[in-house]
């Protein structure tokens, strides 16, 4: 099983180079963030025709999240439990004997401390979320732009100053409370070391200076990470035209495991 999480900054923008990604790599799944547009003018129908069908949370302009999915799955819910703020950042299925949290996480360096405090209540609410599953023996992954970089490895030097939301120590020290129910940030699970960046800035040249950072993460319980394949940012698609600042972060499991009914 093929799964993706990929902050596509504009699907509408850039749905042809979605389209020629999903031909190339063929995920089962792929969970899409910063889509940019209400869940209405979603390019549902040209996903669709593609093989994939689609769920969308979507709002005017900002945010937004889509998760494409090849094969049947059921929306269980479109609002992050326990996250007050009504911007479009999550959407929930199941698909495969698994569920599956498509999430944007805030960046928490604009509108202040209360920006800032949106950022670790959405943390908060995400780790109930994953205590919950747990709770109840559901097999599930956690997926998105984090906007966190877990460690200083995950940030090139300089390219972030110490009080950036994305390294904030209480940032990081919120990040490892939820990795500690007993997740398993697959990236890092086969990879534990060097640089492995899923984005970089359109300023300052930080892609050809690779001055990029790590922040887009898929977290697994338990058993999902028993099926742990292979983990990798796809670098390639920032070097296409006009594409996102981010890159897809591919993870392959074991599809013959067994998973609970």
């Amino acid at each position: 099983m093929k799964i993706a999480t990929w902050n596509i900054n504009s699907v509408r923008l850039r749905q042809g180079l979605v389209l020629d990604w999903l031909a190339r790599e063929q995920p089962d799944v792929l969970m899409l963030q910063e889509i940019k547009c209400e869940t209405h003018l979603f390019p549902t129908e040209v996903f669709e025709q593609a093989g994939y069908g689609s769920a969308v949370v979507g709002q005017k302009s900002y945010n937004g999240v889509a998760t494409l999915v090849r094969g049947d799955f059921e929306v269980t819910t479109e609002l992050l439990p326990g996250f007050t703020d009504p911007a479009a950042r999550y959407v929930e299925l199941r698909t495969q004997g698994l569920a599956l949290g498509n999430l944007y996480l805030p960046n928490g360096n604009s509108g202040a401390e209360q920006g800032y405090a949106t950022k670790l209540e959405f943390l908060a609410a995400l780790t109930a979320r994953a205590q919950s599953f747990l709770d109840q023996d559901t097999d599930f992954v956690l997926a998105g732009d984090y906007n966190i970089c877990p460690t200083p490895e995950d940030c090139a030097p300089g390219a972030l100053g110490p009080d950036d939301a994305l390294v904030r120590p209480q940032s990081r020290a919120a990040w490892r409370r939820l990795c500690w129910l007993g997740l398993t940030d697959a990236l890092r699970a086969l990879h534990p070391t060097g640089a492995a960046y899923t984005f970089w800035d359109y300023q300052a040249g930080a892609w050809p200076r690779d001055n990029g950072l790590r922040i887009d993460h898929m977290l697994l319980s338990p058993r999902v990470a028993e099926r742990l394949q292979t983990a990798r940012p796809d670098r390639d698609e920032r070097g296409m035209e006009r594409p996102s600042d981010h890159v897809p972060l591919i993870v392959t499991l074991d599809s013959s495991a067994p998973t609970p009914a």
